[in-house]
């Protein structure tokens, strides 16, 4: 309410009251004053109140919710459910225009206002998580695969004879396939094992690119978010070797925000090699609803050939939710989540080891990831059929009892037959290597977001899992006991 509404105001309610309520407006208008003049996080989150009030107010700017409008366009963000409307806070003309979906969108002032807010909002955020040499980053409505797929078709056009894309091997679907859209050609560069740990084989890529020739190959897509055994890729001897060869350095960093470990190869790998394309999901970095990704790079002119390689107009939501949350928690409040997964892992780690203590399970030493935790499970194998051809794909019955117990997101990776994936064929898929030594398996992740109750809640079903499966292989032992005395008695009358 502006300050001659207030003045009219005070002629109906006391004076002293609308002066004190002139106070609370003008506390939250001044919230909104410094977010447009200084355009990064605050360092406290704003409250609810205050986002919805801010949300509401670019709402209004947007064509759709001027007062007796009258739209004769094909696209006029007509909104036929009043759920959906208020679901999206009454924008719905999306973002971006058919030539570039950073460009503002004509009809649609405050949608557009949110988008660059969010930018600078995602680019302070980058640099809380201890990123150095961002230029410029784009928020794009598509998750983590498609937004890479984005990226190496924008790499094409610089590039159009590359046909080449040498990939560490990560036993995750979505990078095959992003590089199948993109209609490239995969080159599995298979891992190699130091310590208990699965890594680069620098040798083996320094190889392929003398083989195939540096001209051939468009990029390595390299990954620092995997699952246990499997570590970040060698991201600084991966730069300096794509920088030698002028080959272009795509990082799919999908969870890796959250880890300053992986921030740090990612700063080494820049200054000291290249790095084109750094590519993040929203979801697993900022805890919202998946559909959204934050491409990031140390040249300006990728990104701004990313956003004008993407046809048509895009959907604000996903940007929304993560401008919403960014403002939620404010600068502090992401310090203070990254700092807790640093405190959870450790806790995690220690409630691991006390485990072991109880149940003969080997941690994995994987000093170099430092998000999934790997839990080696040797003396499940007994606890199967020993007739069994393959006893170490039946480990898997314990994701299942697991999942059963309510607990989500681990794995259980045992021997397996081979397994083609965009026409490429794996042994053993889902470890990254075709021999792992320690499997059976299992991993578990220490993301941003989860709380030591929930680590507590894991460890006590997965102890309880264990003993469920020896009450079974005991109970299945001593029935196959009991079958074959009967069958001997059987024999002993034929032949009496």
């Amino acid at each position: 309410m502006n300050p001659e509404n207030l003045k009219l105001a005070s002629k109906i309610v006391d004076s002293n009251y609308i002066d004190l309520a002139s106070q609370s407006l003008n506390s939250r208008e001044n919230q909104i004053k410094i977010l447009l003049s200084q355009r990064r996080l605050p360092d406290e989150g704003w409250d609810d109140l205050s986002i919805e009030y801010f949300l509401q107010s670019l709402a209004i700017m947007d064509t759709n919710n001027y007062l007796k409008k009258t739209g004769v366009g094909e696209r006029e963000s007509r909104i036929v459910s009043d759920l959906v409307a208020k679901r999206n806070f009454f924008m719905g003309h999306g973002i971006g225009r058919s030539g570039d979906v950073k460009a503002v969108q004509p009809k649609a002032a405050g949608s557009s206002l949110i988008v660059k807010l969010a930018e600078y909002l995602a680019m302070d955020a980058l640099k809380t998580f201890g990123l150095q040499f961002v230029q410029d980053l784009i928020i794009l409505p598509l998750a983590t695969g498609m937004s890479l797929s984005m990226v190496l078709l924008t790499l094409i056009k610089m590039k159009p004879k590359a046909k080449y894309v040498l990939w560490p091997r990560i036993d995750q679907k979505t990078c095959l396939k992003c590089i199948s859209t993109a209609n490239l050609e995969a080159v599995v560069i298979e891992n190699i094992i130091e310590g208990e740990e699965i890594t680069t084989n620098m040798e083996l890529m320094a190889e392929k690119i003398k083989e195939l020739g540096p001209e051939n190959i468009l990029c390595v897509l390299s990954t620092t978010s995997c699952f246990a055994p499997r570590v970040p890729d060698k991201l600084e001897e991966i730069g300096k070797l794509c920088k030698e060869t002028n080959i272009f350095h795509v990082v799919n960093n999908a969870y890796g925000l959250q880890c300053s470990k992986i921030s740090h190869l990612i700063n080494q790998a820049t200054k000291h090699g290249r790095i084109d394309a750094v590519v993040q999901s929203t979801d697993k970095n900022f805890m919202v609803p998946v559909g959204g990704s934050i491409i990031f790079s140390s040249r300006k002119e990728i990104i701004q050939a990313i956003s004008e390689l993407y046809p048509g107009r895009a959907s604000g939501g996903p940007i929304l939710d993560l401008f919403i949350t960014l403002l939620s928690l404010g600068k502090n409040g992401l310090k203070e989540l990254i700092q807790q997964r640093k405190e959870n892992l450790s806790y995690f780690k220690d409630s691991l080891a006390k485990l072991a203590e109880k149940y003969p399970i080997k941690i994995l030493n994987l000093p170099k990831n430092t998000i999934s935790l790997g839990i080696a499970l040797p003396h499940l194998v007994n606890f199967f059929d020993s007739k069994s051809s393959d006893k170490l794909q039946k480990v898997s019955f314990l994701g299942s009892m697991l999942y059963q117990k309510r607990v989500m997101g681990s794995r259980v990776i045992g021997k397996s037959n081979e397994k083609d994936v965009c026409g490429i064929k794996f042994r053993n898929y889902g470890s990254s290597i075709d021999d792992y030594p320690d499997l059976p398996y299992m991993t578990a992740a220490c993301s941003i977001g989860l709380t030591k109750q929930e680590i507590d809640w894991f460890l006590a079903r997965l102890a309880d899992s264990f003993d469920e499966i020896e009450k079974l292989h005991n109970k299945s032992a001593a029935k196959g006991h009991k079958e074959e005395k009967v069958e001997e008695k059987v024999e002993e009358t034929k032949a009496t």
